[in-house]
């Protein structure tokens, strides 16, 4: 069974959206587990965290490793009980045209972005089903829905992770168990940082609002879909997305 306490998972959570996500759900009552590849950084979140009077773990480790994503799991339950949320996050960034792109680029992206979802949800879902109940939301992207340019690997990875909440959501919904995405634009991050300044600022021009987005504005649509007040969005992906896609 769950653990009173709002057990929380959040990958790729040492900095940028993840960051600002882990930070969010401390203060909204859970008790987060923080990872990232650097035990430093998770950390210092989950530090951060701990500071604000709010329950934190850090456990570093690889998502797309099916070994790794087994520990990270193991490393949440030990310190917080079952996960009740769990927040695929981690994520990586990669800018080539696409004749330029390698087999290694294409499936190191893959392999972060879809595998590492699919381990973390396969490790978190059993006691879920179990307990009837369980919040998963995918960090996905805008770019998943009308790509991006030197973005094609990055793009498809995202793409598929949209597909894969909205097919997991069908699955296991009457069970108890919501799945929904978040798609950000661009966002003021270390990843998109990443990417050309031409890129930057092309795409900041092309946005209605006019500007990209910060990690907290993503966190607070993070916590509405684990909240009960979005007990009826099931399958849905968000955009806080500057206006780049409107659906």
């Amino acid at each position: 069974m769950f653990d009173a306490q709002r057990s929380a998972l959040v990958t790729g959570a040492g900095s940028g959206i993840g960051r600002a996500i882990a930070l969010k759900l401390g203060v909204c009552g859970y008790a987060v587990t923080v990872n990232d590849l650097s035990l430093d950084r998770a950390e210092a979140v989950a530090g951060e965290i701990v500071s604000a009077g709010c329950k934190a773990a850090a456990v570093a480790g690889d998502v797309s490793d099916v070994a790794s994503a087994a520990a990270i799991h193991a490393a949440a339950v030990a310190a917080h009980g079952e996960v009740a949320l769990l927040v695929n996050n981690a994520g990586i960034a990669h800018q080539a045209l696409f004749e330029n792109l390698s087999v290694g680029d294409f499936d190191r992206m893959f392999a972060v972005h879809v595998r590492g979802t699919f381990l973390m949800t396969k490790a978190v879902l059993p006691a879920m089903l179990a307990g009837g109940a369980g919040v998963i939301i995918n960090i996905a992207s805008q770019l998943g829905q009308i790509g991006g340019v030197e973005l094609v690997h990055y793009s498809g990875a995202k793409a598929a992770i949209i597909g894969m909440t909205k097919a997991l959501a069908r699955e296991v919904s009457a069970r108890g168990v919501r799945v929904n995405a978040v798609a950000p634009g661009p966002i003021n991050t270390p990843l998109v940082m990443q990417l050309s300044q031409e890129w930057r600022a092309d795409k900041r021009a092309s946005l209605p609002l006019g500007r990209f987005g910060e990690p907290e504005e993503v966190a607070e649509t993070v916590a509405f879909l684990a909240s009960p007040a979005a007990s009826l969005f099931v399958g849905q992906t968000l955009g806080p997305n500057s206006g780049d896609v409107m659906l």
